[in-house]
């Protein structure tokens, strides 16, 4: 179909881990505007340049995702964590 603009709302959940990953490469390859409303901060982190958090209907933060992402007190003033690549949940893998 070819669109400019895709909009998701949590495409991962229910996704299990392989059908998740094959999510993410197929919107990491889409070149167009991509609006994706999302708890999953690593999928987030990997497919999103510009990242915004919402809070009670109004724009608290709006940026260059890493570095949204890696604020941690930002993150938790707005009920959010790390994602779980940041905080070394895979080290041991």
């Amino acid at each position: 179909m070819n669109p400019d603009i895709l909009i998701m709302d949590e495409p991962a959940s229910n996704l299990d881990p392989r059908s998740r990953r094959q999510l993410i490469n197929l919107l990491k390859g889409f070149e167009h505007t991509k609006i994706i409303a999302s708890h999953d901060l690593d999928l987030i982190l990997n497919v999103c340049e510009r990242c915004i958090i919402i809070k009670d209907g109004k724009i608290v933060a709006d940026g260059y995702t890493p570095n949204i992402l890696s604020d941690k007190r930002l993150l938790e003033e707005n009920s959010l964590e790390l994602p779980l690549s940041s905080q070394g949940a895979y080290s041991h893998i």
